[in-house]
């Protein structure tokens, strides 16, 4: 559990690491610039790591199940290897995320506007940039970041609920110290999916999300 966490740790800090720096050097400064290449690698590892962690949270959510509701064969289900494997298969699937969507855009051509609207490089803002028609690509973006956003999110609530139910059944006393240590899993996936699948599955395509992105900086920070 705790190498789980140490890794969700690691990931936050990186992801954080990817655009707050920035972000604030941009705040005190007249000329916000970002070079192309320096734009293409921030969303690469953005999306790196937000796949990533989107996998960790599967697996920490395996881990709380079996903690809870095998507690006699946690150790053996959850031993260090099974763990080291988890991470490793985490990372290999984020990097293959992020490949899936970088290689749509790299090859764009940009030859009109140059303001990304937003403090940070993201592809739903580049891709709008781009001297062409998007439509397609736009759907290719939002169908692999939004709605894998959506799936596992809501994915990871069936199984919480799944956990309480199970304990349920034994005692009320077991229920409430299996919420007390969901509760915090429970809010570290709603800071962190939350903000993706506003962001990726934005209905409202004509409106601006200039408004909002404060709001996704806090709780990503919280996250």
């Amino acid at each position: 559990m705790y190498f789980l966490l140490a890794n969700l740790s690691l990931i936050d800090l990186g992801l954080s690491s990817t655009t707050v720096p920035r972000m604030v050097s941009d705040l005190f400064s007249d000329c916000k610039i970002i070079s192309f290449h320096n734009c293409m690698i921030q969303m690469f590892f953005i999306h790196v790591m937000g796949g990533t962690e989107m996998v960790l949270l599967i697996a920490m959510a395996y881990d709380r199940y079996t903690a809870i509701c095998k507690p006699l064969h946690y150790l053996t289900i959850m031993n260090p290897k099974v763990c080291m494997l988890l991470v490793v298969v985490a990372w290999i699937i984020g990097v293959i995320h992020a490949v899936s969507q970088f290689v749509f855009v790299i090859n764009l051509p940009f030859c009109g506007p140059n303001n990304v609207g937003s403090f940070y490089c993201d592809f739903p803002r580049v891709i709008k940039l781009a001297c062409m028609d998007t439509y397609k690509l736009e759907f290719v973006v939002t169908a692999n970041s939004g709605f894998i956003s959506m799936g596992t999110f809501f994915f990871l609530i069936a199984s919480y609920i799944f956990i309480l139910v199970t304990v349920k059944k034994h005692s009320s006393e077991d229920l409430s110290k299996a919420f007390f240590t969901l509760s915090a899993h429970i809010t570290v996936v709603v800071l962190f999916f939350a903000p993706c699948m506003f962001l990726y599955v934005w209905p409202f395509p004509t409106k601006s999300l200039d408004n909002f992105f404060p709001l996704w900086t806090l709780l990503s920070l919280l996250s």
